[in-house]
């Protein structure tokens, strides 16, 4: 089954990019699960303006913790699932203290098991400096590994960087 994950920086353009590939493997109904929590007014502008922007064709599914829980119930909704975006869950999961590593174990089972295709949006954080204090570096490496870890994974991995797809594995 295809897999895709699609890496870049803040704004770099990969959602959209994400997006119109998944929206090119069907016209059917396509899912959009969502690890973002809105924790302040902003964030619920910003989700809600997304959701208006994607249309009805999208079902929407929350999952800020149990993303591999959610792609398996999706699977069988949906004709592709796109998974916005593994680094706010990667923060999720690191705020509640769970086991990083079963997780991340979890999800890639999911992700190989998904009987549809499966487009995974990342953020990479390891092109900067490195951060000053224990926890931004956890996090940054955390990162690494995750994205190390789908991208294995992943038949197909894309860097978006300024709005240009830069093809990583095809």
């Amino acid at each position: 089954m295809t897999t895709l994950l699609v890496l870049g920086g803040c704004r770099s353009g990969k959602s959209r990019y994400a997006q119109e590939r998944c929206e090119a493997f069907s016209g059917g109904t396509l899912a959009y699960i969502a690890t973002a929590q809105a924790f302040d007014v902003e964030m619920e502008e910003r989700i809600a303006r997304h959701q208006r922007e994607r249309g009805s064709r999208w079902l929407t599914i929350d999952a800020p913790m149990d993303l591999a829980g959610a792609l398996s119930e999706t699977a069988g909704r949906a004709d592709a699932i796109l998974v916005d975006c593994l680094t706010l869950w990667l923060s999720n999961l690191m705020l509640a203290q769970a086991d990083i590593a079963a997780a991340r174990t979890s999800l890639a089972d999911a992700v190989a098991a998904c009987p549809v295709p499966v487009i995974l949006v990342a953020n990479e954080v390891g092109l900067g400096i490195v951060p000053d204090n224990a926890l931004a570096r956890r996090f940054r490496d955390e990162a690494g590994r995750l994205n190390q870890h789908m991208a294995t994974l992943c038949r197909e991995v894309i860097l978006l960087a300024a709005g240009l797809p830069l093809t990583l594995k095809a």
